[in-house]
């Protein structure tokens, strides 16, 4: 059929994206606030952008003990700069401090913004940005670790995140692709737990504003087996969809549509009590001091927590 064969070669898919070309140890850019940078080695590589090793300029290179990192991408491509607003909005140092101050936690899983800035090489423009310095992801350690994470550290794993999600849904963001592979250790303490990977986080009430719940063109954003039924329905992301969506990936309770978040607390600090153990920060992930993998003897099976759920407390 012509006509048929006519209108499928006249759409056109979305704009392939360009990949950013690589930079060399030792190169310097400076940020909006005129700090400089200096790069070290790459160290990963996204779907449009590319990560290194970062530090403030000095006469030392920067080395394999930088403290952060810098990703950088072509300027005209679009999850760099959603994951940018997001910090410049949400993750100031300053910002994140007077959290962890106000309610008395010894840290937050956010990772903080150090800057950002335009650098142009061979006619090109890219943009950059400076974050925090992780360890190995969640997803590897649970691979290294024969698929399998006591009960305590699980626990343990859905207090800190609650945490965050808490922050950032009262900064008016909700994430959009919590998963394993997007929660890292801290570089220098492995029993601290980070959030990242903010390219698909959705503002969703700008100024105190609730946006439409319904966008078609959000449908199936994210990764497609830890996606919510809102979102493959076409509901932008929300704050109780992201609840909803992560206590179900985390299988250890039922959920409703209160936005309590410390009740949720309640529910998981019930769970280390069940098993003869507290929520002592400390993880039992088969991990050492800078965020790799060591070997690890697959523990014992333990007696199974009750299953707790939100009417248990209310």
């Amino acid at each position: 059929m012509p006509h048929v064969k006519a209108a499928q070669a006249g759409r056109q898919g979305p704009a392939k994206r360009h990949l950013a070309e690589h930079f060399a140890a030792g190169e310097i850019k400076t940020d909006m606030s005129k700090k400089e940078w200096k790069l070290g080695l790459p160290i990963g590589q996204g779907g449009f952008g590319c990560m290194y090793l970062a530090d403030t300029n000095s006469s030392k290179p920067a080395g394999s003990d930088a403290p952060c990192v810098e990703k950088v991408e072509p300027s005209d491509n679009g999850p760099l700069l959603t994951e940018l607003k997001f910090y410049q909005r949400a993750a100031k140092p300053e910002q994140i401090q007077k959290w962890i101050r106000t309610h008395k936690l010894k840290y937050l899983g956010v990772p903080k913004y150090w800057g950002s800035g335009l650098h142009d090489k061979n006619g090109k423009s890219y943009r950059f940005m400076i974050i925090d310095r992780f360890g190995s992801d969640l997803q590897k350690i649970y691979e290294a670790n024969a698929k399998r994470f006591s009960q305590k550290a699980v626990l343990q794993l859905s207090l800190r995140i609650l945490d965050v999600l808490e922050y950032i849904h009262e900064h008016e963001y909700v994430h959009g692709d919590i998963k394993a592979s997007n929660l890292l250790l801290s570089y220098k303490n492995p029993d601290q737990v980070y959030l990242v990977d903010y390219g698909l986080a959705y503002r969703y009430c700008p100024e105190g504003v609730h946006r439409e719940y319904k966008d078609s063109k959000r449908r199936h954003d994210g990764t497609t087996e830890f996606t919510s039924i809102d979102t493959h329905n076409g509901v932008a992301p929300s704050r109780h969809g992201e609840i909803a969506k992560y206590m179900e990936a985390v299988k250890l309770l039922d959920y409703t549509e209160k936005r309590l978040y410390q009740k949720f607390r309640d529910i998981l600090l019930q769970g280390p009590k069940a098993v003869g153990s507290k929520d002592d920060s400390k993880l039992d992930l088969g991990i050492v001091e800078n965020g790799s993998l060591k070997a690890k003897a697959v523990a014992k099976k333990r007696k199974k927590a009750p299953n707790l759920v939100l009417k248990d407390i209310i």
